[in-house]
């Protein structure tokens, strides 16, 4: 008989190691003794490759394991359309078989399927899966639920795209791409994520591939999931990734420097020690909190950056995702994920706020002073190009100039220092 209070952890057909939960709920892992002893790699920078189990009463099992699962309202709907106790071993459980990353999480008795399976959608389908934006575990979904699982608190469904046509990924089939739905109070999310994310890949940041799609009048995003790649078969594989939290330790709700979370240095500092090439993606993740300073994208937080870890083992900065200009959205704090030096307040920040972070960061305050100008320079040359090539693609968007002012009020600002 299985024990109901364990779950096994696998990446493909190799078993990874034990997840199990104590009277109390906390969850413990521990690796597989084959994993450590035949080549296994650390699924996580705060869970080291070790024979040492990591026990519940630490959290840092609990922590990084809860960091894959859905947050607030998604959370609730799930739990509500499966009627699942609302627990995360419940809920890695349910939907833990395709993950961020390359692991799948099934029930003792269970290991991952060898056949891939998925359903087509048809447009009826696609027009639902929209309105309902992105819940599949209800009816939807013919059968038994599938298995998935995406961090975070907005509304996404992961998809198999193959030739122009969605499949909706059955047990741990991997997904290939995310959508990414409008919400009631914030239908231009879709619009401004896309149209954000072109300026951030104007001025030269690594960002995941991005498209603006429609249908029944309904926009949503459609993204290309930066933890899979495809074989030399063109099947889709997956890719091991943590985000920040996970790998520094955090719980999600500890993702805000404000709440509890890390610093920007922290962050610096773990792709200082981590990455295999630490002077390009130190440099990388350096540009991508200016931009989000310029940008006016005030979310930027800890699980919005992720390490990938290939399978030669290399271990990369992750292309930078959920870039979004909150600041051009009535009623979202327009305060920083990561304070810049002391300020949170992006329209407040001095050259000497840039000078403390680049000193808490021990790079060079001159060196962080011409990325900002660099920046802010080619963020005003591109902004009207980037406006043309995204209209031109998807047709008017008149919502787009909030975003066009706050670009250009921050960058101006920037340059008079």
């Amino acid at each position: 008989m299985r024990n109901p209070d364990v779950l096994q952890v696998w990446y493909e057909q190799r078993r990874v190691g034990q997840l199990w939960r104590n009277s109390s709920g906390a969850l413990g892992f521990r690796y597989d003794s084959a994993w450590v002893q035949d080549g296994g790699f650390a699924i996580s920078h705060s869970l080291p490759l070790t024979a040492t189990e990591f026990p519940p009463e630490t959290g840092l099992a609990h922590r990084w394991f809860a960091n894959l699962l859905p947050e607030g309202s998604v959370r609730e709907h799930i739990v509500r359309d499966l009627k699942l106790p609302d627990t995360d071993f419940d809920l890695l459980r349910a939907i833990g078989g395709d993950c961020a990353g390359a692991l799948s999480i099934l029930p003792e008795d269970r290991q991952p399927s060898t056949q891939r399976q998925y359903r087509r959608l048809s447009e009826t389908d696609r027009i639902q899966l929209v309105r309902r934006r992105g819940q599949i575990h209800t009816d939807l979904s013919a059968g038994e639920p599938p298995r998935l699982s995406l961090a975070g608190a907005q509304n996404k469904c992961p998809v198999l795209l193959r030739e122009g046509q969605y499949y909706l990924p059955q047990e741990e089939a991997p997904s290939s791409h995310i959508l990414k739905f409008e919400l009631v109070d914030y239908r231009h999310l879709p619009a401004y994520e896309t149209f954000t994310t072109r300026l951030a890949e104007a001025v030269g940041l690594p960002t995941v591939a991005i498209e603006l799609c429609s249908i029944a009048g309904i926009h949503y995003a459609e993204i290309v999931r930066y933890d899979r790649f495809q074989d030399e078969r063109g099947e889709w594989q997956r890719e091991h990734q943590e985000d920040f939290c996970q790998a520094l330790g955090y719980g999600h709700a500890h993702k805000y420097q404000e709440h509890g979370g890390p610093s920007f240095a922290q962050c610096y500092r773990l792709v200082q020690e981590v990455s295999t090439e630490p002077a390009y993606d130190g440099e990388a993740l350096l540009r991508w909190q200016v931009f989000n300073v310029l940008a006016g994208n005030s979310d930027g937080h800890a699980k919005n950056l992720s390490l990938l870890h290939r399978p030669d083992g290399t271990i990369r900065l992750a292309p930078f995702y959920d870039l979004l200009s909150t600041r051009a959205i009535a009623r979202i704090d327009p305060n920083l994920a990561f304070a810049v030096g002391q300020q949170r307040s992006p329209q407040r920040i001095q050259a000497t706020d840039w000078d403390g972070l680049a000193r808490a960061c021990g790079v060079r305050p001159r060196f962080l002073a011409h990325i900002v100008e660099q920046t802010a320079t080619a963020l005003l040359d591109r902004l009207d190009a980037t406006r043309e090539a995204f209209e031109v693609r998807y047709g008017p968007y008149p919502a787009l100039q909030r975003i066009e002012r706050v670009v250009a009020q921050q960058c101006r600002r920037a340059l008079q220092r």
